[in-house]
């Protein structure tokens, strides 16, 4: 009769043990889940964050580049204008030599 309950004992023992490190193992994959859960929202407004800031650069390089476009232009003009004054001056100075 001992024997059977130390059997049954020992046996109780062991599911108890086997019991908790189940939900030991539950317990730790809820906080594992709720990490991961964590993780991913972190990650997501991060992603976003991301795609703001590139389309703000994309928006800014794009404009950074039309106003070079623009001084170029300008540029181009002035020295078109800078040449055809000195070709006037260049005739003016060639009629008033040969006078």
């Amino acid at each position: 009769m001992i024997e059977t309950y130390a059997e049954y004992g020992a046996i109780g023992v062991i599911v108890a043990l086997f019991v908790m490190l189940i939900m030991n193992l539950i317990k730790h994959q809820k906080e594992q889940s709720e990490d991961l859960d964590s993780i991913r929202q972190t990650n997501a407004k991060s992603e976003t964050k991301m795609s703001n800031i590139e389309g703000i650069l994309l928006k800014m390089l794009d404009r950074w580049n039309r106003s070079d476009e623009v001084s170029n232009r300008r540029h181009e003009d002035l020295s078109k204008e800078l040449a055809e004054l000195s070709d006037k001056i260049s005739y003016l100075s060639g009629k008033i030599n040969a006078k």
